[in-house]
């Protein structure tokens, strides 16, 4: 049976052992040929195609539900469900999403584009059917980098708590998106690597080859389980949470797993399934890599592993000019340190490790526990630069409002991949950072319109004693070191002027040299305004804008709501007095009773009624009259 041919996961269950191995070798054929042609995350996908077979054998899809942990290894259920013939729109508009998507198939049952979302969803799909009387199982698959977040952790403490029924898939293959770091890597990293494991491996397939029933494999794992829980860690991970445990399961082996999966199957309560896997399996290239480069990949040769996306040689992408400048300015001060949350290899911060390695910090997928950590790095007096991508900042915003502006502690946020992304879709568009942090007192938010502008920004951000963040977007620009930093005044913005101008464009990042190139080829007179910093904004420059009396056109390539244009809008009500504003202005409140607060803000009722008397008592035109 060719690969595209699959319409439905029914089509492998007549398949025996042998045949479910060849076209394990055809699915990852196939995979290898598809994604080099349309770029997607491959190293993932080919490191679980086994697994996924099993699981396809053994449950019952759609009725039984499968959550594949932030879901960009689910390539092989897709193909298993019918959509391998839609592999060319793979990423593309409106074509198949890089990850699960519930409005493409019945077979997704939930979606994620972050990491360690799936046993909170797969607890509380669990719950639901339990109270609703219903029969079907719930497959969680999380691997060993997502089992580093915090989410994860929360949700194994209630599984044990609630002991609900449900199958956690512990897919181990030692590798996030890059080399995962901390105590629970390195508890699964002695498991993996004692004698102990080694022999267990050999007496879990011995013992599966030779079993008759799935209790009798049950029996002769449990006393492996116990020996490996018991004798070879000390503070047992999922013992801990009260989970039972099978494995550790070669997760290339097909027999063993459909073996295990189906004892797991049959057990009652949550249960872990410990499988061994080899990222990136099957292609020697994506085998090899320890960096991540072969875990999103753009279009490349199979046979050369080269990339078909030629990059021009005088530029370097916006996350190589900040990890430059920043070691820079690292030299010179050594209260810079540097963290990451596993995303060392993509915020192109390992020239950063490899030249400050007692200075960088790769805390693993956890968003919250960096940022609050670099609060606590900035109160003791070091200098601490966070990269994190726009769409995994959302996860640290109690973080930033509670632990570092509301302390107005000195932490550097580089916001990496602000903006659109393109291919990863609605859950990595970073077109929300402006809108949520904008509204946070105390923070400085920016974002540079060229490589220029980037350097002096950083470096203002660390002449600066307050929380700095700088957004900068995916792609590449045009580079050349500065030769010496400038620092910009806090909140000014530039001013291009274009021929006459008969309109005022205010934007920010590389759209304002794209906007005053177009306009010149044009012959437009233009007054392009760089808004380079979100807040604060450059409220002197708007007052000599509007006395222009020229049309203003605000152009924000992320979400309006909350945005530039709102916080440009905010200020200029201030020119029409029939519009006024009555809110909690741009600080934290301290303590004290609500009725002394309100009256404090200027929220209180009578303050609202003597504006309501000012104007009741104001002239008016007969054009407000008429509304």
């Amino acid at each position: 049976m060719r690969v595209e041919d699959i319409r439905s996961p029914e089509q492998i269950k007549s398949m025996s052992v042998k045949e479910l191995r060849e076209f394990a070798t055809d699915i990852r054929e196939f995979l290898i040929r598809s994604i080099s042609q349309t770029g997607g995350h491959l190293s993932s996908n080919l490191g679980i195609v086994e697994l996924t077979l099993a699981m396809h054998y053994v449950f019952d899809s759609p009725s039984d539900k499968m959550i594949f942990d932030v879901g960009h290894q689910s390539y092989v259920h897709k193909i298993l469900t019918g959509r391998a013939h839609k592999f060319d729109t793979l990423r593309k508009k409106n074509g198949l999403s890089g990850f699960q998507k519930r409005k493409e198939s019945e077979h997704d049952c939930w979606e994620a584009g972050h990491s360690s979302t799936s046993l909170s969803a797969g607890l509380g799909m669990a719950i639901a059917r339990d109270l609703k009387g219903e029969h079907y199982e719930v497959i969680s698959v999380i691997g060993d980098g997502a089992l580093t977040g915090g989410m994860a952790l929360e949700a194994l403490n209630d599984i044990g708590a609630l002991h609900k029924k449900m199958i956690i898939i512990f897919n181990d293959n030692a590798m996030s998106i890059s080399k995962n770091h901390g105590a629970v890597e390195k508890r699964i990293t002695n498991l993996r690597s004692s004698p102990l494991y080694r022999t267990v491996k050999k007496d879990v397939k011995t013992n599966l080859n030779h079993s008759k029933t799935g209790l009798n494999v049950l029996n002769s794992l449990t006393h492996i389980r116990d020996s490996l829980k018991e004798n070879l860690v000390k503070a047992p991970l999922f013992k801990e949470f009260g989970l039972d445990y099978l494995g550790p399961v070669d997760g290339h082996d097909i027999k063993a797993l459909i073996k295990v999966l189906e004892t797991a199957k049959e057990h009652d309560g949550p249960i872990v399934v410990h499988v061994v896997t080899k990222k990136g399996k099957g292609y020697p290239f994506a085998e090899q890599d320890k960096l991540g480069k072969w875990h999103g990949v753009s279009p490349f040769d199979p046979k050369t592993g080269q990339s078909l996306i030629k990059l021009c040689t005088d530029e370097l992408s916006w996350s190589e000019v900040i990890s430059k400048t920043l070691i820079r300015l690292a030299f010179k001060h050594p209260e810079i340190v540097a963290i990451t949350p596993a995303m060392a290899n993509g915020s192109k911060l390992l020239e950063f490790a490899r030249l400050f390695p007692d200075r960088f910090f790769d805390c693993g997928i956890a968003e919250e526990h960096a940022m609050t950590m670099a609060a606590g790095m900035a109160q003791g007096g070091l200098h601490p630069f966070l990269s994190i991508y726009s769409s995994f900042l959302q996860r640290a915003y109690d973080q930033i409002n509670h632990d570092v502006a509301r302390m107005d502690l000195p932490v550097v946020i580089g916001i990496d991949r602000a903006g659109l992304v393109g291919d990863d879709g609605a859950t990595h568009q970073g077109v929300f950072d402006i809108a949520f942090l904008r509204s946070i007192p105390n923070l400085i938010l920016s974002q540079p319109k060229d490589a220029k502008e980037a350097q002096n920004l950083l470096y203002t951000a660390f002449m600066t004693n307050a929380p700095f963040c700088i957004r900068y977007p995916r792609g590449t620009i045009p580079y050349q070191k500065n030769e010496e930093f400038e620092r910009i005044k806090i909140g000014s913005w530039t001013c291009h002027i274009v021929g006459m101008p008969e309109t005022i464009l205010i934007t920010y990042g590389p759209d304002v040299d794209r906007i005053i190139q177009k306009a010149k080829e044009n012959s437009i007179g233009l007054m392009v305004v760089n808004a380079r910093f979100f807040k604060p904004l450059d409220t002197k420059l708007l007052d000599t804008l509007i006395k222009e009396k020229l049309p203003i056109i605000i152009y924000e390539t992320d979400i309006k709501a909350g945005g530039l244009s709102s916080a440009i809008l905010e200020f200029m009500s201030k020119y029409d007095e029939r519009i006024k504003i009555i809110g909690i202005g741009d600080h934290f409140v301290d303590h004290g009773s609500i009725r002394i607060l309100r009256k404090e803000e200027g929220i209180d009722m009578e303050s609202v009624f003597k504006e309501l008397e000012h104007y009741e008592h104001a002239p008016r035109s007969s054009s407000d009259r008429s509304l």
